[in-house]
């Protein structure tokens, strides 16, 4: 398996482009994934960089209804003509950053026949298995950020149903991919307890305090490697490496293989 970072906040050099958003191509031994497709068309332009042709890709996963993730899927609906597109039932519900910021979906796109609303476990295809853990338990309960959802017509914090998280299986390894965790990283990573554990944890706006440490702490006592990006935040990531022998980062126009 190997994974490629389309774009991310960050840059492996000057030959890509960065931006705060997300895109991952996956390539395994049976299918071409695209997983998020960033705020705009620069994931493609930086897949054209690697030659990497995303008409090739055959299943492209939406993890969440957030523009930074889902900003670039009429470009990819454009470059890809047969590829279906999963994502939440729920993610072109309004969202929002407070009161004012809307940061979701474009919702011209919410009736395209490629576009596949899933909820609870969704199974793609052998090895292929999306999870949105609504119904799950948490331990960990980190908020919503400020991040809201507008029900009713008033704003209420996010609840973040329309996030799910992919399980891809091969070659006796479990390795999940997670947008933005918003549902919270502790949780998720208990959830599954992956060999690999690709995404953002959303702790960019976390104090560089024991809170902090505590957490690196418990993603450490999983048996897992973590690549992660975007909504870290550089500072929370080297402040977290310091106490985590395994977790790493992944930026735009890097790849990692499995």
């Amino acid at each position: 398996m190997t994974v490629t970072c389309l774009i991310e906040n960050t840059k492996i050099n000057d030959s890509f482009y960065a931006e705060h958003g997300l895109s991952f191509y996956i390539k395994t031994k049976e299918h071409n994934i695209l997983f998020d497709m960033g705020q705009s068309d620069l994931f493609a332009q930086n897949a054209q960089t690697l030659g990497i042709d995303l008409a090739d890709v055959d299943i492209a996963i939406l993890s969440h209804g957030h523009y930074d993730h889902g900003g670039g899927l009429a470009k990819f609906l454009e470059l890809n003509k047969k590829a279906p597109v999963y994502l939440s039932r729920h993610a072109f519900e309004p969202h929002y950053n407070g009161t004012e910021k809307y940061i979701g979906l474009d919702i011209s796109l919410k009736d395209n026949n490629r576009l596949i609303y899933t909820d609870g476990i969704f199974k793609i295809d052998n090895g292929l298995t999306l999870f949105s853990h609504n119904e799950t338990e948490k331990r960990y309960d980190l908020g919503s950020f400020g991040l809201t959802e507008k029900q009713n017509g008033e704003f209420v914090p996010d609840s973040f149903r329309h996030e799910h998280y992919l399980l891809l299986e091969e070659a006796g390894k479990k390795v999940v991919f997670s947008g933005c965790s918003h549902k919270g990283i502790l949780d998720i990573a208990e959830w599954f307890n992956p060999d690999v554990l690709i995404g953002g944890f959303h702790f960019s706006k976390l104090p560089l305090d024991e809170k902090l440490s505590e957490y690196a702490d418990i993603l450490s006592k999983h048996d897992t490697d973590f690549y992660t990006c975007h909504c870290t935040g550089a500072d929370q990531f080297e402040f977290m490496k310091k106490r985590m022998n395994r977790l790493f980062y992944i930026s735009s126009g890097q790849t990692v293989n499995f």
